[in-house]
């Protein structure tokens, strides 16, 4: 008996992907003006992969500038979608919850319907005294991030924001090479979100589907390093939240070939040097709504451009 096709909307790389990207442009190596960004979110939220697109990152020190720089691009049809932002913290969590409420208010009262949102919000911790001080402070209806240090072990803090309503946060790069983590520590720190139910995001150094050495700047000589994949991290992410091996999960966050990845409506398959394994529709979409969200990157066309002709699009 054939299987029936699946609409677009329903398909497995569609739950896959589907804002997948959270647009951080004003961050490096990209680091674009703020007029800049706006104008490229708005351009993506009208292309033809806006189903990809997440929210705009923004510090939350610049949401006024970015009120003033966004209003004509802002919608105002009734009924139409908001921009939705994260706000980075500025390492002042009283101030950033002061700027996060004036924008929100702001932009209810200046549209009947609301044009932008700030409904989402990043800080960093650096022990578990740190996350009881953070939750205290931050309002319950506020979806919080909350990075952690990656070393030497991640797993007492994220423990700590399991027995909170918060979420985590993963760095995976930057703009030098010692700015990635190692794969076990990225393995180490899904592994860890999984077995205490806490969601996550990414951050950083994920332009690209497939891990590799690319360069990690603009430049005319950038400096060169070794890249985790946006769509190893994630099928890792589903791998591990399957009851997958630690040795496979290690395989397939380094797998470089994607022609060891099968898609089709109803799954996605990795053929990895140990078997495959068989991502179906239910858990790619559980992982993205339950284990890792997004990820935010400086750049919304290397990821999209790089993805289509590997059959994602």
């Amino acid at each position: 008996m054939p299987v029936r096709s699946l609409p677009i909307t329903e398909r497995a790389t569609r739950l896959f992907l589907e804002a997948i990207v959270d647009y951080a442009g004003l961050y490096p190596p990209a680091s674009v003006s703020l007029l800049t960004a706006v104008r490229n979110y708005a351009n993506y939220r009208g292309g033809g992969a806006a189903w990809l697109l997440g929210r705009f990152v923004c510090p939350a020190n610049l949401l006024a500038d970015f009120s003033q720089q966004a209003d004509v691009f802002l919608p105002r049809d009734a009924g139409a979608i908001p921009w939705r932002l994260t706000a980075v913290g500025s390492g002042d969590v009283v101030s950033d919850l002061d700027a996060i409420t004036a924008f929100n208010e702001r932009h209810r009262v200046c549209f009947d319907e609301v044009g932008a949102l700030v409904d989402s919000y990043e800080v960093k911790a650096a022990s578990v005294d740190d996350i009881g001080r953070i939750d205290a402070a931050i309002p319950a209806d506020l979806t919080t991030y909350i990075e952690v240090p990656l070393t030497p072990d991640p797993r007492a803090i994220i423990d700590a924001i399991g027995r909170t309503s918060r979420r985590a946060k993963l760095r995976t790069g930057g703009v030098t090479p010692d700015a990635f983590p190692s794969a076990e520590s990225v393995v180490r720190f899904l592994a860890a979100c999984v077995e205490t139910n806490v969601a996550a995001k990414a951050t950083a150094g994920l332009h690209h589907p497939m891990c590799g050495t690319y360069r990690l700047t603009y430049d005319v000589q950038p400096p060169v390093s070794r890249m985790f994949g946006f769509i190893n991290v994630f099928l890792t992410a589903a791998h591990i939240a399957a009851g997958g091996s630690h040795d496979q999960a290690m395989q397939l966050l380094s797998e470089q070939d994607a022609g060891n990845l099968e898609l089709n409506e109803h799954s996605i398959v990795w053929r990895g040097a140990d078997g495959a394994r068989l991502f179906d529709r239910a858990l790619l979409q559980r992982v993205r709504e339950r284990v890792l969200v997004s990820f935010g990157s400086c750049s919304f066309s290397e990821p999209v451009n790089e993805a289509r002709p590997l059959g994602f699009m």
